[in-house]
């Protein structure tokens, strides 16, 4: 569960990049893109920071 949660977190840091070069070079409408990356990045960082709670909690696997 956490290897998939950091998994879709890579792809959603990568599929952000070139919005974020985009808008670093001044283009207004890739900086509304990068924007919205960065709003699903911090969702997939919570999923993530979720599943290593959740892992800690349960006992561990024999």
């Amino acid at each position: 569960m956490i290897m998939q949660s950091y998994e879709k977190l890579l792809a959603v840091v990568s599929n952000a990049r070139e919005d974020v070069e985009k808008a670093g070079g001044g283009n207004r409408a890739a900086g509304t893109r990068a924007r919205k990356h960065m709003q699903e990045i911090r969702s997939a960082a919570q999923e993530v920071r979720n599943a290593i709670l959740a892992a800690r909690t349960e006992p561990p696997k024999a």
